[in-house]
């Protein structure tokens, strides 16, 4: 690693109306090392890669890269210098094939006509280069994540990149996939390309970084050298207080407490196989398995967004026919799901729109909302949840993703439902915004709403749930409780065919 640095934003400012994103901002990177930009969310980590690469200008400061100062006016000026970001949300054609999305925008030409050979020839070197195997003629929307993930990659070593930036690269990965994108990050950090790794995974960190700048409320905080670091040194600067990550050791809920929800024999599609558990009033029953176990397909299916084929369901002792999510509502279930931007929100939309989504029957005046009604709610579980936003009023896009889903738990509180099946609920957001989601969770739990939690994290599982199914496959293969829960256990579960 050079003890020089490739690519120095020093003193970055900017704002927006209402909003100091960036307050004199420091970060460096040097060539062949991996650097974690780290941060709550709404810290201003995705601004300032904006600003660098020329999505948002700057209001003062100064980047340097390769020894002159540079301004870039848009991503393709980036680009063509060798700074390349790989997107968390990937942006590829799904139509189009492997080769076409890697050359989009720069095909190779035959004379007047597009030279599909030259470009699935040139697919195949950087495959080799990357050591990764992926058919350039196969159809985008064909590859796994994983694989869509490592043309994203592909196509910016096309671009001779010097700086590639990592946005949440692991986010939607199984860990697998994860395995083999740290093999190649490794390759390019060995090849002397520079590294920016934003990510709020704390054990990726540890493993594949060399060092770590944290931001905090659009500030420079620090920079640490990843090897001589804690994980509780990164959160206490990341949100300037001491987070406990201790596991549930006993359930919360009483013996006694009544059975809410019982499923029996549910089997539906491939994924779901003769899936029976009960849910207790108060509890958080945490769902285990590794990724492909049917874990939200259950969900899906239970919650009617996917047919059934067969299996009962039982709400409060009575069997309820759900082939609706209009159906599940109508019984007092709500669905948060893993996609929170596809089925959770309308992102146009303010929050007091999003709020009254499920619910909004109950503000209409004949043919007109109640508009007055509807604020007035969503200015109550603003302050509830301690959602941080401007006013009810703001677009739910301009929000961070821990608020996002604020919003969406309080379009079901709103609705008043008991049951709420949480599916990834901290995907994607900060350990600060996590924490605060986990107190929310467990407060509900104490209020009497009954929770599924459906999570691919191990310590969440063992953290939030007082009682743990596990799946492989589609098959229930296991059930405990968290006194008796260790990763060992969940895992040997997890791994298995059938109980």
């Amino acid at each position: 690693m050079s003890e020089e640095a490739i690519l120095t934003m020093e003193d970055i400012d900017k704002s927006f109306p209402g909003v100091h994103a960036l307050d004199h901002v420091h970060f460096d990177v040097r060539s062949g090392e991996v650097h974690a930009l780290m941060g709550e969310n709404g810290a201003g980590k995705s601004t300032l890669m904006k600003v660098l690469t020329g999505i948002y200008t700057k209001d003062s400061g100064k980047i340097t890269f390769e020894g002159r100062e540079i301004e870039f006016h848009n991503t393709r000026e980036a680009q063509d210098a060798g700074i390349v970001i790989v997107h968390q949300e990937l942006n590829m054609v799904g139509d189009l094939t492997v080769a076409q999305n890697i050359f989009i925008g720069r095909e190779f030409m035959k004379g007047f006509r597009i030279d599909d050979k030259k470009m699935i020839e040139e697919s195949n070197k950087l495959f080799a280069e990357l050591k990764i195997e992926i058919d350039p003629r196969a159809k985008m929307s064909d590859l796994t994540v994983g694989k869509q993930q490592m043309c994203e990659i592909a196509k910016a070593i096309s671009h001779q990149a010097k700086v590639i930036i990592f946005d949440e690269p692991s986010a939607a990965l199984t860990e697998k996939e994860i395995e083999d994108l740290f093999v190649i990050i490794r390759d390019l950090r060995a090849k002397g390309l520079a590294i920016v790794y934003i990510s709020h995974r704390m054990d990726e960190i540890k493993v594949i970084t060399d060092r770590v700048t944290v931001m905090r409320d659009g500030g420079y905080v620090g920079t640490l050298i990843t090897k001589d670091c804690t994980k509780e040194d990164i959160i206490n600067m990341m949100v300037g207080r001491v987070i406990y990550e201790d596991p549930k050791t006993e359930s919360h809920v009483p013996k006694d407490a009544p059975v809410v929800l019982k499923v029996e024999h549910l089997n539906a599609g491939r994924m779901v196989k003769d899936v029976s558990f009960e849910l207790r009033k108060g509890e958080i029953l945490g769902f285990s398995g590794l990724m492909g176990a049917g874990r939200t397909e259950t969900a899906r299916a239970l919650f009617g967004a996917d047919p059934k084929t067969s299996g009962d369901i039982y709400v409060n002792g009575q069997k309820v026919t759900i082939n609706s999510p209009q159906d599940a509502v109508k019984h007092g279930i709500g669905y948060l799901s893993e996609d929170r931007k596809r089925y959770g929100i309308v992102v146009q939309k303010s929050l007091t729109e999003n709020s009254t989504l499920a619910s909004l029957e109950n503000y209409m005046n004949g043919a007109f909302i109640n508009k007055a009604e509807e604020k007035k709610i969503t200015e109550q579980y603003i302050k509830e949840l301690a959602t941080k936003t401007p006013s009810a009023d703001t677009l739910v896009v301009n929000l961070s993703g821990g608020n996002q889903q604020k919003v969406v738990i309080a379009k079901w509180l709103v609705r008043n439902c008991d049951i709420l099946i949480f599916d990834e609920p901290t995907r994607g957001i900060d350990v600060g915004a996590k924490n605060e989601i986990y107190k929310l969770m467990n407060r509900l739990a104490s209020e009497g709403k009954s929770i599924i939690m459906i999570s691919s994290e191990m310590t969440e599982i063992l953290r939030m749930s007082d009682r743990i199914v596990i799946m492989c496959e589609g098959r229930k293969t296991g059930e405990m409780d968290i006194s008796e829960a260790t990763q060992e256990k969940i895992m040997d579960k997890a791994t298995r065919d059938i109980a």
